[in-house]
C-alpha cells in the first residue's frame, strides 16, 4: 500500500461513510473521484437529518409553539456554525440560499436594481475571468444584457492559470464588480486573490468570490480575502444538496436592496408598499431550506472537528500523488497545472482522441466514478480546442490506493480502445 506524508486516517474516515462501502458492477468496489460535483455524506450528517424529521420538523420563526422554536433555533443555530467557519464579523452577514448559483444571481440581481454607488448600468463594466463556472458567467450575462452594463473577462495562459498582465485595463474606474472564482472546477488553479482585490479597491469596485471549490477543502476565512461578497454550497462539503451560502458585508446587506419579496422578509405590508426586515432574513424570502441548512450545520461541526487544515495537507499530499502518475500515462494531458502547487483536488485531462465521454463509461465499469463534459466551464474547453475532458477530483476520504485504481483504469480504457 502506498504510504503519502500528511494523510489523514482514511480507514477511520471512511467508516463514517456508508457510501463508500458500496460494491458495483461484477464485485467492484466504488472508487468516488467526483468529489468536486458532489462529496459524499457522512453518518453524522445523516443522523442529525433523519433527528430533524423525526423530532424538529416545524416551520421557522414565527410559530410559538415546540416544535417551531426547536426548529428555528437549529436553523438559527446552523447560521452561526457557518458563520464561525468562515470567520464571519457577524452571524447576520451569512444568507442562506438554495446553492452557489442562486447566491451568485442574489448578488447580480441586487447590483441591477440597487441605487448609486452600487447600481450597475450602461455606463459601468463587470468583470470576470474565462475559467469561471456557468454559475459565474450567465448571471452576469443576463445582467449586462438587462443594463447595457459591458462584460469583460481575463483570459486564460497556456498553462490553465489567469493572464492577470493586463489587469488594469481590465478592472478599470467603470469597473463595478470583479466575480471569480477562488479554485476552478475544471482546472483545479488556486487563483491570486490578493492582487485581484487589491486592484479592484484601487478602482473602488465590489468584489465577489465564487468559493464552490474552496470551502470543502482548506480554510475560508473571509476577512482574510477581503473581499465583499463569497458564495459556496453545502453539497460539496459532506452536506446535503438543496442549501447555499452568501456571506456579504454588513453595510452592503443594509443598503442593497432584496432579490426575493414574500414573507419573512418583511417587516410592515400594506397594500400600497413595504419595509424589509434587517438581513439576513431580508434575503430569505419563504420558508427556507431548513433541514438542509441544519444538516449543513452538522456537515461544518464534522469538517471542523477534523481539522480544515488537516483536510488541506491530506488533499495537498493525494493531489501531488496523482499528478505524479497521470503523467505517467501514455497520450495523457492535464488540462491546468501540472503541479500540485497553487491547484485544488480536481485534476481534468485527456487521453489521446478517446472520447471524455467513454473513458467515463470504461472507468465506470471498472467501478470507477469520474466525471466527463464540460463541466459547467465550456469556454475552458473552447479555449484549449478540445471538446471535453474527463476529471477526478478528491477529498478527505480519498487514498493512494484509488489514485492507482484511476491509473490501472485508464491502462484499461486505453487497451479497450487499442
Amino acid at each position: 500500500m502506498t504510504q503519502l506524508p500528511g494523510l489523514l486516517d482514511t480507514e477511520a474516515i471512511r467508516k463514517d461513510f456508508p457510501i463508500l462501502d458500496r460494491v458495483l458492477h461484477d464485485g467492484k468496489k466504488l472508487v468516488y473521484l467526483d468529489n468536486a460535483a458532489t462529496s459524499q455524506t457522512p453518518r453524522q450528517v445523516i443522523d442529525t437529518l433523519s433527528e430533524y424529521y423525526e423530532q424538529h420538523n416545524a416551520n421557522v420563526h414565527r410559530g410559538v409553539h415546540v416544535l417551531a422554536e426547536e426548529a428555528t433555533a437549529l436553523y438559527e443555530g446552523a447560521r452561526d456554525k457557518v458563520a464561525a467557519f468562515i470567520n464571519a464579523p457577524s452571524r447576520d452577514e451569512v444568507i442562506f440560499t438554495k446553492n452557489a448559483s442562486e447566491s451568485l444571481n442574489l448578488v447580480a440581481n441586487m447590483l441591477g436594481w440597487a441605487d448609486e454607488p452600487y447600481r450597475v448600468d450602461h455606463e459601468t463594466e463587470i468583470v470576470i475571468t474565462e475559467m469561471e463556472h456557468h454559475s459565474n458567467i450567465v448571471p452576469w450575462q443576463l445582467l449586462s444584457q438587462r443594463t447595457g452594463a459591458k462584460l469583460r473577462w481575463f483570459g486564460l495562459t497556456d498553462d490553465g492559470r489567469l493572464d492577470l498582465s493586463n489587469i488594469d485595463e481590465i478592472i478599470t474606474e467603470k469597473t463595478k464588480i470583479v466575480s471569480f472564482v477562488l479554485v476552478s472546477n475544471i482546472l483545479g488553479t488556486l487563483n491570486p486573490v490578493e492582487a485581484i482585490v487589491r486592484r479592484a479597491q484601487e478602482v473602488g469596485a465590489l468584489v465577489l468570490i465564487d468559493a464552490s471549490q474552496a470551502a470543502p477543502h482548506m480554510v475560508l476565512d473571509v476577512q482574510a480575502l477581503q473581499a465583499d461578497f463569497v458564495a459556496f454550497t453545502g453539497h460539496k462539503m459532506c452536506g446535503p444538496t438543496g442549501i447555499g451560502v452568501l456571506w456579504g458585508r454588513q453595510e452592503l446587506l443594509e443598503d442593497l436592496p432584496p432579490f426575493l419579496g414574500g414573507g419573512e422578509m418583511i417587516e410592515t405590508v400594506s397594500m400600497h408598499s413595504s419595509t424589509y426586515a434587517p438581513a439576513p432574513h431580508k434575503f430569505e424570502a419563504g420558508t427556507p431550506p431548513i433541514a438542509q441548512a441544519v444538516g449543513l450545520g452538522a456537515a461544518v461541526d464534522y469538517l471542523t472537528s477534523i481539522g480544515m487544515d488537516k483536510i488541506a495537507q491530506h488533499e495537498h499530499a493525494i493531489t501531488e500523488y496523482a499528478v505524479k502518475r497521470l503523467l505517467e500515462v501514455p497520450d495523457l494531458r492535464i488540462i491546468g497545472p501540472t503541479t500540485a502547487e497553487d491547484r485544488g483536488a480536481a485534476i481534468s485531462f485527456t487521453l489521446g482522441d478517446i472520447h471524455p465521454h467513454d473513458v467515463g463509461q470504461v472507468l465506470d465499469e471498472e467501478g470507477i466514478a469520474v466525471r466527463v463534459g464540460h463541466h459547467c466551464a465550456r469556454p475552458v474547453c473552447l479555449r484549449y480546442g478540445i471538446p471535453a475532458t474527463t476529471r477526478a477530483s478528491f477529498y478527505l476520504y480519498s487514498t493512494p490506493g484509488e489514485i492507482d485504481a484511476l491509473i490501472d483504469g485508464l491502462e484499461h480504457v486505453r487497451n479497450f480502445f487499442g
